[in-house]
């Protein structure tokens, strides 16, 4: 199978910058577009930015021009970079990919959610 695991989730204030991780393990034969959703207490998870394979971008509209989503293929790692935060932007932030799982032979796409990291942003 495959394995999403973020890191860089935290505690910040009003105005300032976190970068969240995401990286995917397993029987991996391709990583397509991968992507960030955050849930806010109380509130349906929305998509915060994606990436394709070959580098498009696509951002909701809360976070345009404050936030970058970029991607390592060798890596398979996608990053969001979060700059001038607030505390509307306090959230579980979800990683998610798009991977055809197995070998050259013989594989099968399958959508993957990592288990979240919480982002809080104080005023």
């Amino acid at each position: 199978q495959v394995q999403l695991v973020e890191s860089g989730g935290g505690l910040v204030q009003a105005g300032g910058s976190l970068r969240l991780s995401c990286a995917a393990s397993g029987s991996i034969f391709s990583l397509n577009t991968m992507g960030w959703y955050r849930q806010a207490p109380g509130k349906q998870r929305e998509k915060v930015a994606a990436i394709t394979r070959g580098g498009s971008t696509d951002y909701g509209d809360s976070v345009k021009g404050r936030f970058t989503i970029s991607r390592d293929n060798t890596k398979n790692t996608v990053y969001l970079q979060m700059n001038s935060l607030k505390p509307e932007d306090t959230a579980v932030y979800y990683c998610n990919a798009e991977v055809q799982v197995g070998t050259f032979f013989s594989h099968r796409p399958l959508e993957v959610w990592g288990q979240g990291t919480l982002v809080t942003v104080s005023s």
